[in-house]
């Protein structure tokens, strides 16, 4: 199930909620019962090759965010 991070503008908390995803625009209320939270927006990282390399070794090439050439 994802999980939502909200801010509260109340109290300034930041909290979690796990909802199905039609109800990701539903208003939560924070921990302490305040209602005026807004969402905030997450950063996700997603790494591994898939499915695309066969499952074999990466290129010569590098690999990382641009292809290998800022040495990530």
């Amino acid at each position: 199930m994802p999980r939502y991070e909200f801010r509260c503008r109340a109290c300034g908390d930041t909290f979690e909620v796990h909802r199905p995803m039609a109800e990701a625009s539903a208003p939560a209320s924070c921990p302490q019962g305040h209602d005026d939270t807004v969402k905030l927006l997450s950063a996700v990282s997603v790494t591994g090759r898939g499915a695309a390399g066969g499952g074999g070794p990466i290129s010569a090439g590098g690999g990382g965010c641009c292809g290998g050439a800022c040495g990530c």
